[in-house]
């Protein structure tokens, strides 16, 4: 992940037979199987590695039961279809990235015998869909074994609950090590390079060549390639119009927004499930990395490429948790919150399409323009991202690149940091590096087998093993170690995303901005990541 070597390669490679723009999960996903498959590739991003909609997501690795609930009330295969495949693909991503991601339990409070019933028989279906991938039953509880479970749940009302298992990630990171493993595997890849425009073939109209700039050094770049994919979410129909100014949008924008609040409100290892707000949402009460994360709202809305968390959805969101909490919360209790936009596909016909993004289905298409042989990937969820992956270079290899497609292996490839992961290691930091067991625990579950890297690096200078603030177990050789080996570039690629800490606590992420951007100067401004 060496940014300024990788870049001489760039300019030294005549052709690629893949070009990808976007390296959230998708893109990410595109590019390791491309690479397994014996393809030569490259991938940008005109931001930092899932600075979208891949790490503003509800942390959750989910079939979806909302999507269920809206197959068997209306009949929907397609519903039905895409958790059948959702619920496949949650044990391939919580093998794949055992450091990244984990069970978890979800508890669904019921408010009436009838309640209780209706999501038992739910939720056992959700599990049936799973079959041997299924994590654990699901099961009815009474109040007094939900109240056990959670003690923080308001009593007031409570029935009985219905406890069932879905997964959970660490979604920037678990994109990060995609990317990495990319790498590892031969993949060029590069954050901060805009795509400008396309260079075609004056008799065909095939895209032959990108026009694209580094941002960071403002150095303009040709990428020549066999094939380019356009896996940039929210933003596909940009792309897909640089290519052809004649193809109609396709992508509608839905909005969720999350709150953060501290730990003390939902204390143990359980999530709660809100299965149906007044608007007919689903929200999520989650434990998440020593806090509690709330969401999500979904809306549609217009696109945007910083969505902010706005006054009203904190309100909303605090006014479930005080429906569901017996603690109060308040405005001031909010930590951190963060908005993001997920990319739901329009039909192709424009006809009878419901209006209300929450109903829309989170599936996902390959689209080959005819002309100009642009390959867009669109719709989707985090879960399917593998699988978004596997049918978009199938696509590719067969219509584009007329060749015969290569097996899929990627439901096999342990991720970055997986390979002979154990959690217990953190003993061995504890040992090894004088750390206390907070900080070992928590760099066991950023980095995975690599946490010593990290620790390494305080060899030459022990004050990296300090604490980069105070109340948290981040320390100043993660910093370090994202500018040097994870490609960061600014201070909110190493706070957001590669540490995540401005997710948690907005105000102890200011109080580290000044070390961020000292050890970025002296590193060169991203120059060695």
């Amino acid at each position: 992940m060496n940014r300024h070597s990788q870049l001489q390669q760039l300019r030294q490679t005549e052709q690629f037979d893949l070009c990808i723009i976007g390296a959230g999960a998708t893109g990410a996903g595109i590019a390791i199987d491309a690479v397994l498959r014996g393809l030569k590739v490259v991938i940008i991003d005109k931001n930092d590695f899932a600075s979208q909609t891949s790490s503003k997501s509800t942390k959750l690795i989910h079939g979806g039961v909302r999507y269920l609930e809206q197959a068997v009330k209306k009949l929907d295969w397609e519903q039905y279809k895409m958790v059948r495949k959702a619920l496949k693909e949650r044990e391939i991503l919580l093998k794949n990235a055992p450091h990244l991601s984990r069970p978890l339990a979800l508890l669904t409070p019921c408010f009436s015998f009838i309640e209780s019933i209706y999501y038992t028989i739910g939720l056992k279906m959700y599990e049936w869909i799973a079959g041997s991938q299924n994590i654990s039953s699901s099961e009815r509880l009474s109040k007094k074994e939900a109240l056990e479970l959670i003690p923080e749940l308001k009593k007031k009302r409570l029935n009985s609950a219905v406890l069932y298992y879905d997964g959970q990630l660490d979604d920037a990171r678990y994109c990060l090590a995609l990317v990495q493993t990319a790498v590892e595997k031969g993949v060029l890849a590069f954050n901060y390079i805009q795509a400008n425009k396309f260079v075609k073939n004056e008799d065909t109209g095939r895209i032959k060549t990108l026009l694209a700039q580094d941002l960071l050094t403002g150095e303009d770049i040709q990428i020549h390639a066999k094939a380019f994919i356009n896996a940039t979410g929210p933003f596909a129909d940009h792309i897909r119009k640089m290519a052809n100014s004649k193809m109609k949008p396709r992508i509608k924008v839905s909005r969720g927004a999350h709150i953060v609040l501290p730990k003390k409100f939902l204390q143990g290892d359980a999530a709660i499930l809100v299965p149906k707000t007044d608007d007919g949402r689903v929200i999520f009460m989650i434990p998440w990395q020593d806090h509690l994360l709330v969401g999500t709202t979904d809306e549609e809305d217009q696109l945007s490429e910083n969505p902010k968390l706005e006054d009203y959805e904190r309100t909303y969101l605090i006014d479930y948790v005080n429906r569901y909490l017996e603690t109060p919360v308040t405005e001031k209790d909010v930590t951190s919150g963060f908005a993001g936009q997920r990319p739901l596909l329009e039909a192709k016909l424009h006809t009878a399409l419901d209006s209300e993004t929450k109903s829309l289905v989170r599936d996902h298409e390959v689209e080959i323009d005819k002309r100009s042989k642009l390959v867009s990937i669109m719709g989707g969820k985090w879960t399917t991202y593998r699988l978004m992956a596997k049918d978009t270079v199938d696509m590719v290899q067969e219509n584009v690149l007329k060749q015969s497609v290569v097996e899929c292996t990627t439901d096999q490839q342990v991720l970055f940091g997986g390979e002979g992961y154990l959690f217990d290691d953190w003993k061995i930091l504890v040992n090894k590096y004088n750390v206390s067991i907070e900080v070992a625990q928590h760099l066991m579950k950023k980095y995975g087998s690599n946490a010593g890297k990290v620790l390494e690096l305080s060899n030459k200078d022990a004050d990296l093993k300090s604490l980069l603030v105070a109340g948290h177990p981040f320390i100043k050789a993660e910093v370090v170690y994202a500018v040097r080996h994870e490609m960061a570039c600014t201070k909110e690629d190493v706070l957001l995303r590669r540490l995540g800490l401005a997710l948690r606590d907005a105000d102890a992420a200011a109080k580290a901005e000044w070390y961020v951007e000292e050890v970025l100067n002296v590193e060169g401004s991203g120059d060695r990541g």
